[in-house]
């Protein structure tokens, strides 16, 4: 019986950040990869780097994409692209 009493705080433990640590990040990185599949020609994006550009084209071979900025047509891969930002970005404004 005291092995399983010297268990429990373990197990409460792993649950707590099971529940706190490790399924909030299994979560985002679905979220993550369901954005990038969901982008489309014309999307106002910031990449994780912090450039700002509008995608013009889609490559599903490679899951890269061609971002316009004002410095000209960039290649990036899709999961450079920061999700967080592109919600940001296109949030109703605020009046």
């Amino acid at each position: 019986m005291g092995d399983i009493g010297s268990l429990l705080p373990m197990l409460l433990i792993f649950a707590v950040a099971y529940f706190f640590m490790i399924r909030p990040q299994i979560k985002r990185q679905k979220d993550e990869k369901k954005f990038a599949q969901a982008l489309k020609k014309g999307d106002k994006i910031i990449t994780k780097s912090g450039l700002h550009g509008k995608v013009v084209d889609l490559n599903d071979k490679d899951f890269s994409c061609i971002i316009e900025t004002m410095a000209g047509r960039l290649k990036f891969d899709r999961s450079a692209i920061s999700m967080e930002m592109s919600k940001k970005l296109n949030a109703p404004k605020e009046k």
